[in-house]
């Protein structure tokens, strides 16, 4: 028998001190790049979004990739490609760790929706509400302290 899944995740993660770095005209070369990461790891990307200071991926993650090593990947692979390809001027680095969350695959249009939507979505909430919601909804214990 062969190994089959169906995980859909969402991982978010943020620029170093919550920068609004990431500038609006650069940021679909970005999602590009790693878009290409991911398939270059056999994930199969659904959306990706985000505003100056994070981005949201909604993906499948191959069964033999831990979500810690996708995540580390996709973040030293984009910030290479980010300052060699000089995207982001004031980037300095991606935050230290991420949030994952994991979806029911009858979500998934619910959840390409909410990613596409981010830049509506931000001008009534900041990163850090959407993020407190989003570990309170998955009742992921947390400390405030660690949520800069």
């Amino acid at each position: 028998m062969s190994t089959y899944t169906q995980s859909l995740y969402q991982i978010v993660f943020s620029t170093k001190d919550r920068e609004k770095t990431l500038i609006k005209d650069n940021r679909e070369d970005l999602f590009r790049y790693i878009w290409g990461v991911l398939k270059n790891k056999d994930c199969h990307l659904y959306r990706i979004g985000g505003v100056e200071d994070h981005i949201h991926i909604v993906t499948h993650i191959h069964p033999s990739i831990a979500v810690s090593s996708l995540v580390k990947d996709i973040k030293l692979a984009s910030s290479d490609y980010i300052k060699t390809q000089n995207l982001f001027p004031d980037f300095k680095a991606w935050q230290v760790g991420y949030a994952s969350f994991t979806y029911s695959f009858s979500d998934k249009d619910k959840l390409i929706e909410y990613v596409k939507n981010q830049e509506t979505h931000h001008h009534k909430k900041t990163f850090r509400e959407e993020l407190i919601e989003l570990l309170n909804e998955h009742q992921v214990e947390f400390d405030e302290k660690y949520l800069l």
